[in-house]
């Protein structure tokens, strides 16, 4: 399988967009842990389907464009994106990060749009069930939070980046917090306009997700009509990392059917 890397200039901004696999398209829209890390889902997936995954605005190889301050430009952004590159009938993915710029996407526009699938989704509050916290905590008590298997972060932990990872992580934090610092990792706004999704919309998430608890997949479900909830066993919030296989049969399956 050959990976076609693309540097795309959109609005000005050169954004990097990788190019795998054929067949149906799925827009795969990665978390905040950047593209690379969902490299064993993405890589699975392309063997069905094609998968396009973009670096977002401001992270990995993409420019960070003078006019990005909230999660907001993000989904113009891409909304300008899909239409720079006429693409239609896609099938959306987003996981955390990428699944709440898939949602503001979705409640503005599902023109171009067949289905909506979400990994541990951020972008609203629950009341009452706290999300874990991405930026007040060290990086390694973080990763740690990520995993039902705690062999899974000592593998991560125990390999050191490299310079231009460790750059790419610095330019990553500074995004996300940019995009999601005030209020943590949520749009006030979102909530209320969820009803505007008129797509199949598929809700996965890990039955020990810590970062965003089980109630927030479930809240998700009784905001968006139709949709419907897979729980991953024995799985935390990095269900890309921890269990790639189940993941992609669960997003393969969805796909297929619509």
């Amino acid at each position: 399988m050959t990976t076609e890397r693309e540097l795309i200039e959109v609005r000005g901004v050169k954004l990097m967009m990788r190019d795998l696999g054929a067949g149906p398209r799925i827009l795969y829209l990665h978390g905040f842990d950047g593209a690379q890390a969902a490299s064993a889902l993405t890589g699975r997936l392309a063997q069905e389907f094609r998968v396009l995954i973009p670096d977002h605005a401001g992270m990995g190889e993409t420019d960070t464009p003078p006019w990005l301050e909230t999660i907001h430009d993000m989904a113009y952004f891409y909304l300008d994106l899909l239409d720079t590159l006429d693409l239609d009938d896609l099938h959306l993915v987003g996981f955390d990060l990428g699944g709440w710029i898939a949602l503001e996407i979705a409640i503005r526009s599902t023109e171009r749009l067949r289905s909506l699938t979400l990994i541990g989704s951020a972008g609203i509050h629950v009341n009452g069930v706290p999300k874990g916290d991405l930026f007040m905590r060290s990086p390694d008590v973080v990763l740690r939070s990520l995993f039902a298997d705690p062999a899974k972060a000592d593998a991560i932990l125990s390999r050191k980046p490299t310079r231009e990872e460790e750059d790419t992580l610095i330019k990553n934090r500074f995004t996300i917090a940019r995009v999601g610092w005030h209020p943590p990792l949520t749009d006030p706004h979102l909530a209320k306009w969820l009803h505007r999704i008129q797509l199949p919309v598929h809700i996965i998430w890990g039955d020990t997700d810590r970062l965003f608890p089980l109630d927030y997949a479930r809240e998700f479900e009784r905001s968006i009509s139709g949709s419907r909830v897979t729980v991953l066993p024995q799985c935390g919030h990095a269900a890309h990392i921890e269990k790639p296989e189940a993941l992609a049969s669960a997003i393969s399956t969805f796909v297929k059917e619509h």
